[in-house]
């Protein structure tokens, strides 16, 4: 075994920059004992780098390659809304960054949680003394520094962040990045790029008298630059002077990192080399500035000889380098050998032990130096002298030095000396080319947009005005209404084709094309485009605000300020510009055929804008120059957004309201670290949008994937002020954006109450229209400027004082919107005044333009922030998806473009939600009618079957029963009751479906619950008392068919003794003639008493008293005058007393107008048709008469006369019109009446049974075995028939339930779009006239022909029939079984123990149960045998008679009919408009309000012109929001205008259409059979507007689906 010792010798080492490790190769030998050694061999080994050990520390390794984007930094996560400190170092980047981000100066605090020996001492009250202990232990471990985090960071972010970071950090007045090292290349970057977006405002000497300033960019701004190194060690804190160099004696800041501070005098692990710069920039103040010019102050870290190509850059780009040293042994060559532009100084500190004059002498005279470049803190000069010395040495060479340069122009020495730039990346410079060729175009502002962007001036404000023209019909005058709407059609058509005349501009097709490049290069050309953009009106607009500022000052002014209003929107100029072009461009395209290849090529506009929306970019919602909103753009950019994020597409809104320059888009900006255009000036008006992404871990909290925070214009602008609608203005952009959001912070500056109450005055005018119409957003009121620690103690006063201004203005705005019922702000929305409030610092700490921002704001802001957070996560229901805040945007919108919003306002989530409610809700009700009706249909049974062998219960008295019944059903009427109220409960309680939306219904749909229970109950115990009464009246004939019976077998028992007795064989013929003797022998003895028939005129007489009797005493004469049957012969007609009215009535028949008479005629026809068919019905059951038959009758008349309140009836109208209906209701039930006793007679019953009672005899005399014939019998004349029954009162319900489960009958809306949606496809004027005219009569065909149709193709009717077959035979089945078991002991018991168990189910005759009975020897075992089998032949013979009957002659046998169900559910409450006619579509029985989708134009209901006697056009839904008048006898034919409609008609809700497609149903059937109608109606056609006639049978169906919110 060799012993040696290895030798090793490094050859080679290099740096991998990607994986952050230094790879060193080496020979390896080994010396061995012999002394010889061993062949050389080449081995290599890796570290870590400085640069990668701090990345893996700080948890940003990953982000070296993948740079940390903009969207990750801004996104909403944990740590955004914690106030953990870092726990560890990989906390503290993003710790930074959040900090950074909200400006906070307290951002480079980057220690994180570490506990000190000292801290724990003190926390545990140690009070031992141990010097040595506390030494020790006031060092807590290895710590940052702050300038390593921040070069790690600028490291590990693409240009987007970097840009962002140093924005924040010169705000906090922090030094940021000029040279940016990477110590692992050896490399450092010049960060402009990353300087670019710092733009800031100064006032120089040479313009404080002027009051004037300067405003640029500080890459570009030519300034002097006085640079800062150290060589080698040095005892003088330079960063610390430097801080002090530049800040006040009042107003100190640490703008650079200094070893005194927290972490400052950690070791640097890479950031040597960093070069920081910051500027100092004077307020234009003497007595404040310390430099009267502004001056930018370079700052290089680390010894200036290890660095020195930074200091080559210093050196050429400075007016002076000022060089700290202790001594000059390491770096004198350095200062030598340099060419220097700049001028050199040396600073040292004399009382630095390494100091040496002699040295300085020497290179002092090598630079060739004087004494002014040497500044020396001598052993006499304090801190304070020497800064004075640094500032005056500063300040001569400020006024001495002519060398400035920009930034900008530092890129070319930075190039010379192999400094990369940011800006050198090829995505950045091609999109500075696209950028610049677009921009260097533009020499006039208001001539370029014109020749460049020419759709979105003149010509869209007119389209503007146009739109809101066609909403509000302000200028419509005399001239008919809707061909003024189809003018207004024509002419936006026609700047539509205007603008789609116009090829696309060059500079658009530059922009969008650029846009449509890749993703970095997209951002890189739209920040370019915003900052030349920027660059370019900045100077253009400072002139004009001076100008404004002028004009303004005196009120007299106003057609200058309008003018120069005009050429301030017209001269700024920004991206928003050229994507609102695009928006007009994308519009106007849609005037151009389908197939149009230019329409085609536009298509994909909408989702590269969706990109960029994506990407963090803000997006215009509202066109402030035109006050309004491109919706089809908006929508199909938000389209494409959510196509692009689903499913995970939820959104929550956060929005701000203010006056225009209090602070708001700063406020968003801190919040959220967003970039919101930050201005005092007007130039970009309307509302921008911006997406935040939320996080996974918060996702959960807010059930939200995207936060859209929505920055507004100011409101009270002091320019639009002056102008005409400012305050309409105003309201319709707080009404929308109050409308949108989730939560509205109101921003409030302490300093203007007048502006404050005028702000209010709006902000409370929005959240009252929406909470009337659904939606109940939060509200944050933000004080902005109060700094007092006390402030929320101090202002308890000014907070009642609001809330009680508050109420004031929410009084105000229900007067105005006449919704007087809200009295205080709280019944508009949840506020409480204590924390509701948030009390903000001023935003600045001290004097700008030095002044950082104050670490308050940023405070306040947080905790702002944090509790909006809060808010939004303790909201009720989850965030809307992206397509419903775009349906909400849309019908906002719509609605504020009318003068009436709560009016106007219609939305289709509103309606959807509303759909829903009332498809759950009619489940609930049908489920709770089902079960009432089987356990009516159970309970009559019992009732029919009480006091025979079938009688399930053992009560001897049927009153008895009755009340049982009663009780019983009260308890499940009871259950039903609370069930349904529960069910509405917790559909409340739903997060999801938007059911807040439609808690205004809640107390309707409540007591419809309630008003069914009360409905049911009263007929459930019509039904049972009738049932009862009537089964009680046939007890005494029953006994008496028992007794006749009994007679009847005893008869026969003795004639077949008397027979057999004589003992011959006698043949059928001889017994035939033996049993006819017999049977009138019997007969004849027997004593018939029959039923005393009821006079039913008079108990409908005495029915019809007690109705009126509540009418008073003339009504009680009414019914005196005449018998009740001398009424219902002659058809009803409604008469007219006096000749006046009767000339009248006489010339109204004339021109065809329908007058007061007519309508009581056509009102009672109504009536009268309704009342015969209930009748009808009555008489179809076949069953006795009673009371409640009457009673129910008058009640549905009651009920109509309800319905129709609005026709004026007297009371000689309602007796006479009672009695009519009573007089034909008594003869047809006396008729009834009649045909039951018939039936029931005891007589005819037993006659009837006489066949089978000799079939019966002979058996018997001739002892045949009639088990199967009596098997046969019972089945045939018991069972069928019950069956048969059972069939028909089960079938009903069933046909009732599978026909709602079709969507067409699951709502009255659904019920109405299907109705007309049939009407279209059929095309038929016979079908739309019966509709009009007589429109519940063609409802009830409708409903039947469906229930044909459906049941007619298909097995579904069979299933059903069978179904209830099966049960009733698995009933009987089950009878038989168990009365197999029993302990019967002979037949009669047998078939006793099966009808008993059939008792609650089946209805057996006791007439034929009676007469089955007698004469029977059958076996029970043999009969039990046999009846099984009949029972199963029974079932086929049923469904064979079953398939041949059709489908609507088994509707009419029905006890429940299918139809009439349908319809009175679907026809609610039966009302139509009063204008037009169309139907009430509420869902709610018990509704306060009719409403109804889609209303028609007026001459379809026989409206006509008295003059040209011409069918009328015009549309209710476009009158009301018209000048136009209307005369009715509601008005007592006075004009009264449509737009006060509600003050006549306070039940009716008819908004204006939101939009003018919805209407075009009717437009389209009015022009289509203009004639027809014009004949029916024996007058003149219409004049149909041109646009009507270009409507297709397509569209008149989309606009349907539009109205109905058919999806």
């Amino acid at each position: 075994m060799m012993k040696g010792n290895s030798k090793m010798h490094q050859i080679n080492s290099s740096v991998r920059k990607k994986a952050f490790l230094k790879h060193h190769k080496f020979i390896v030998s080994t010396q061995l004992e012999n002394g010889r050694r061993s062949k050389p061999a080449v081995t290599s080994a890796s570290t870590k780098t400085q640069l990668q050990w701090l990345l893996e520390d700080l948890g940003l390794t990953s982000h070296y390659k993948e740079k940390l984007t903009l969207s990750t930094v801004l996104q909403v996560d944990e740590r955004t809304i914690t106030d953990e400190s870092a726990k560890s170092n990989i906390d503290i980047p993003l710790s930074f960054v959040k900090k950074i981000m909200m400006v906070n100066v307290t951002a480079r605090t980057v220690r994180g949680i570490s506990v000190s020996k000292v801290d724990s001492n003190v926390k545990s009250g140690n009070a031992n003394l141990d010097l040595k202990d506390l030494i020790d232990s006031s060092f807590s471990g290895e710590t940052l520094n702050p300038l390593d985090i921040i070069t790690a960071l600028f490291l590990c972010s693409d240009g987007f962040v970097q840009q962002e970071l140093t924005l924040k950090m010169s705000m906090c007045q922090f030094s940021v990045p000029l040279l940016l090292p990477n110590c692992d290349t050896q490399q450092c970057t010049l960060m402009l790029w990353a300087m670019r977006d710092i733009v800031k405002k100064y006032r120089p000497q040479s313009l404080s008298e002027s009051k004037g300033f300067k405003e640029d960019r500080i890459v570009v701004s030519e300034l002097p630059m006085i640079s800062f190194v150290r060589l080698g060690e040095c005892s003088l804190s330079k960063s610390e002077i430097l801080n002090k160099l530049l800040s006040s004696s009042q107003q100190y800041h640490d703008t650079f990192v200094h070893h005194n501070m927290e972490c400052g005098d950690s070791p640097r692990k890479i950031s040597n080399g960093l070069v920081e710069i910051s500027w100092y920039l004077p307020c234009g103040n003497k007595n404040m500035d310390i430099f009267s010019e502004p001056v930018a102050v370079a700052n290089l870290r680390g010894d200036a000889a290890s660095f020195e190509t930074q200091y080559s850059f210093l050196c050429q780009t400075s007016a002076a380098v000022f060089v700290f040293f202790d001594s000059f042994s390491a770096g004198c060559s350095l200062l030598t050998n340099q060419q220097n532009k700049a001028k050199v100084f040396l600073v040292a500190d004399q009382k630095s032990k390494t100091f040496s004059l002699d040295d300085l002498q020497k290179v002092a005279t090598k630079l060739k130096l004087t004494n002014s470049n040497i500044i020396l803190k001598t052993k006499h000069m304090n801190d304070a002298d020497f800064i004075k010395r640094l500032r005056e040495t500063v300040k001569d060479l400020l006024v001495q030095s002519k060398m400035k340069m920009k930034i900008e122009q530092m890129a070319d020495i930075a190039h010379e000396l192999g400094i990369m730039v940011d800006e050198d990346c090829p995505e950045c410079q091609t999109a500075k080319r696209n950028a610049d060729a677009i921009t260097a175009e533009i020499q006039d502002i208001l001539q370029y947009k014109e020749a460049q962007l020419p759709l979105q001036g003149q010509i869209w404000k007119e389209l503007t005005m146009l739109e809101k023209e066609e909403f509000r019909l302000t200028k419509v005058g005399s001239e008919n209404i809707e061909n003024y709407k189809s003018k207004l059609q024509k002419q936006k058509k026609k700047i539509r084709k205007k603008q789609s005349s116009h090829d696309v501009s060059d500079a658009m097709t530059c922009f969008i094309n650029a846009i449509s490049s890749p993703g970095l290069e997209r951002c890189y050309f739209l920040k370019w485009m915003r900052m030349n953009l920027d660059n370019l009106s900045r100077n253009k607009l400072s002139d004009l605000r001076e100008l404004y500022k002028q004009k303004c000052e005196s009120s007299e002014n106003k057609e200058e300020i309008k003018d120069i209003d005009k050429q301030l929107s017209s001269s700024s100029l920004g991206t928003e510009h050229f994507f609102r072009e695009m928006g007009q461009i994308y519009e106007a395209s849609f005037s151009l055929p389908e197939t149009n290849p230019s329409r085609q090529q536009l298509q994909h506009l909408p989702k590269l804008c969706a990109q960029l929306l994506l990407d963090g970019f803000p997006v215009e919602l509202v066109d402030g120059d035109a006050s309004n909103i491109p919706l089809r753009w908006v929508s199909d950019v938000l389209s494409q957004l959510n196509e692009m994020v689903s499913p995970k597409n939820k959104v929550l809104i956060v929005t701000v309201l203010g006056v225009q320059s209090t602070g708001k888009s700063t406020l968003l900006n801190t919040m959220f670290g967003v970039q919101f255009a930050v201005s005092s000036g007007r130039c970009t008006r309307g509302a921008f949008m911006l997406l935040i992404r939320i996080s996974e871990d918060v996702k959960t909290v807010l059930n939200c994937d995207f936060m859209v925070i929505i920055d507004t214009e100011g409101l009270k602008s002091p320019e639009l002020a002056q102008l005409d609608n400012s305050y309409e203005h105003d309201n319709e952009l707080a009404t929308l954006v109050v409308g949108l959001s989730d939560i509205t912070i109101v921003n409030i500056a302490m300093e203007n109450s007048t502006d404050m109450k005028d702000i209010l005055q709006i902000v409370v005018h929005a959240f009252l229209r929406m909470k009337e119409v659904g939606k109940k957003p939060k509200c944050q009121f933000v004080h902005q400027n109060v700094s007092d620690v006390s402030a929320h103690e101090k202002n308890l006063r000014d907070r009642k004082l609001l809330l009680q201004q508050l109420n004031e203005m929410t009084q105000a705005a229900a007067r105005m919107e006449k919704k007087e019922k809200n009295k205080s702000f709280t019944d508009v929305m949840e506020y409480d005044p204590d924390t509701g409030n948030w009390y903000i610092p001023g935003l600045w700490n001290g004097n700008p333009p030095m002044a950082p921002v104050n670490a308050g704001y940023s405070e306040a802001v947080y905790d702002l922030k944090k509790n909006v957070i809060k808010l939004l996560g303790n909201h009720q229901s989850s965030g809307n998806n992206i397509m419903e805040f775009t349906e909400w945007m849309r019908s906002l919108w719509n609605a504020v473009k009318h003068e009436n919003f709560i009016f106007s306002f219609r939305n289709s989530l509103v309606a959807d939600a509303y759909m829903k409610l009332c498809t759950e809700f009619n489940k609930w009700e049908w489920e709770f009618k089902k079960d009432m009706y089987t356990w009516v249909t159970q309970a009559e049974t019992s009732i029919s079957n009480f006091g025979t062998i079938a009688a399930k219960y053992e009560i001897s008295d049927i009153k008895e029963l009755l009340t049982w019944l009663k009780t019983e059903a009260s308890t499940k009427l009871t259950d039903w009751e609370e069930r349904l109220l529960d069910n509405l409960t917790q559909y409340f309680k739903q997060t999801e479906g938007h059911v807040y939306l439609v808690e205004g219904y809640r107390e309707e749909f409540s007591n419809s619950a309630k008003s069914l229970r009360r409905e049911i109950e009263n007929s459930v115990f019509n039904q049972l008392t009738a049932a009862a009464e009537i089964k009680q009246g046939m007890r005494e004939v029953d006994k008496i068919k028992k007794n006749h019976t009994k007679e009847i077998e005893k008869a026969v028992s003795s004639l077949i003794d008397e027979c057999r007795k004589k003992n011959v064989q006698m043949a059928d013929e001889e017994l035939d003639k033996e049993f006819d003797k017999m049977w009138e022998q019997t007969m004849s003895k027997l004593t018939f008493s029959t039923i005393s028939p009821i006079n039913v005129f008079t108990s409908a007489a005495h029915c019809l008293r007690i109705n009126l009797s509540h009418k008073g005493s003339y009504a009680c004469e009414l019914l005196s005058q005449s018998r009740l049957e001398k009424y219902g012969i002659e058809p009803f007609k409604v008469t007219v007393e006096g000749r006046l009215n009767r000339f009248l009535h006489k010339m109204s028949k004339f021109i065809n107008y329908e007058d007061h008479v007519m309508l009581l005629q056509k009102m009672a026809d109504s009536i009268i048709d309704a009342c015969k068919e209930a009748v009808m019905e009555k008489m179809s059951k076949r069953t006795n008469y009673h009371e409640t038959d009457i009673q129910e009758i008058l009640h549905l008349i009651d009920g109509q006369l309800q319905n129709n309140q609005d026709v004026d009836t007297d009371i000689t109208f309602e007796v006479f019109l009672k009695q009519h209906i009573c007089g034909f209701a008594a003869r047809n039930f006396q008729k009834m009446h009649k045909e039951f006793l018939h039936m029931n007679d005891p007589h005819t019953c037993l006659n009837q049974n006489k066949f089978k009672f000799c079939a019966d005899f002979k058996d018997l005399f001739h002892e045949r075995d009639q088990c199967q014939k009596k098997a046969e019998e019972f089945t045939n004349q018991c069972l069928k028939p019950a069956v048969e029954d059972f069939v028909k009162r089960s079938l009903g319900p069933d046909i009732i339930g599978e026909m709602m489960t079709m969507q067409q009958f699951s709502t009255r809306m659904f019920f109405q779009f299907s109705v007309l949606q049939d009407l279209l496809e059929k095309n038929q004027f016979k079908s739309y006239c019966s509709y009009i005219s007589s429109y519940e009569n063609y409802v009830k065909n409708w409903i039947l022909n469906q229930i044909v149709t459906r049941f007619s193709d298909g097995p579904k009717m069979s299933e059903f029939e069978d179904q209830c077959l099966q049960s009733a035979i698995n009933s009987i089945n089950a009878a038989i079984n168990k009365a197999k078991t029993g302990k019967n002991i002979d037949f009669k018991t047998f078939v006793e123990d099966v009808c008993r168990e059939l008792g609650d189910k089946l209805v057996i005759s006791q007439n034929a149960l009676g007469a089955f009975m007698i004469l029977n020897n059958a076996d029970k075992d043999q009969f039990a045998h046999w009846l099984t089998e009949n029972v199963k032949d029974m079932g086929q013979t049923l469904r064979d008679d079953f398939s041949t009957l059709d489908i609507k002659m088994k509707l009419k046998r029905l006890h429940v009919k299918p139809q009439n169900e349908l319809f009175t559910k679907l026809i609610g409450c039966g009302k139509q408009c009063p204008f037009c006619s169309s139907p009430c579509e509420a869902g709610a029985t018990q509704h306060t309000e009719h409403f109804a989708s889609l209303h028609r134009p007026q001459g379809l209901g026989r409206c006509r012109w008295t003059r040209t006697n011409k069918l009328v056009t015009d549309i209710c839904s476009s009158l009301v929001v018209s000048d136009c008048q209307f005369l009715c006898d509601a008005t007592n034919n006075r004009y009264c205008p449509y737009k006060r409609y509600k003050e006549i008609f306070p039940d009716w809700k008819i908004p204006p259409d939101e939009s003018l497609e919805a209407s075009e149903y009717w437009k389209f059937v009015i022009a289509r059979f203009n004639k027809d109608f014009a004949k029916e109606y024996k007058t003149d056609p219409a004049d149909i507007p041109c646009t009507w006639y270009n409507i297709t049978p397509k569209q008149a169906e989309d606009s349907l689906k539009v109205s109905f919110n058919v999806k």
